[in-house]
C-alpha cells in the first residue's frame, strides 16, 4: 500500500529541488519533517506542504499508521519552461529560461 502526493508547474527549477529531496529519500515521515524545517532552501516550502499532503492521503484515504510511514519514492521532473528575453546592447536580447517542476512524493508503511 502506497500513498502519493504531486505537485505540479511549481516555479523553481528541478535541479533546485533535486538537491532537497536527495535528503529526505528513505527516511521516516517524521524526521524528514524535521530535516525540511531546518533546511535553509527555498525547495524546502514546497516540500513541507507536500510532505504534509502525502502524509494525509496515507492516513485519511488508506487508513496507514502515521507513525510507520517512510518516504519510499520522491522525484521531481522538469515541467513547462517559461520563455522570457532580457533586453541586451545594440537591440539584441539574451534568452531567461524560468524552470517549472513536478515533484512527487510516495509514503510506505514499514512493517
Amino acid at each position: 500500500m502506497e500513498a502519493r502526493a504531486y505537485l505540479r508547474y511549481a516555479r523553481i527549477s528541478p535541479r533546485k529541488v533535486c538537491i532537497v529531496l536527495d535528503l529526505i529519500r528513505g527516511k521516516k515521515v517524521d524526521y524528514a519533517m524535521g530535516v525540511l524545517k531546518n533546511t535553509r532552501k527555498a525547495a524546502s516550502e514546497y516540500l513541507i506542504k507536500l510532505l504534509k499532503s502525502a502524509e494525509a492521503n496515507a492516513e485519511h484515504n488508506y487508513n496507514m499508521d502515521p507513525e510507520k510511514l517512510y518516504v519510499a519514492e520522491c522525484f521531481v521532473c522538469p515541467g513547462p519552461t517559461l520563455k522570457r528575453i532580457q533586453p541586451r546592447a545594440k537591440g539584441s536580447a539574451n534568452r531567461i529560461l524560468k524552470r517549472t517542476s513536478h515533484v512527487t512524493i510516495v509514503l510506505e508503511e514499514k512493517e
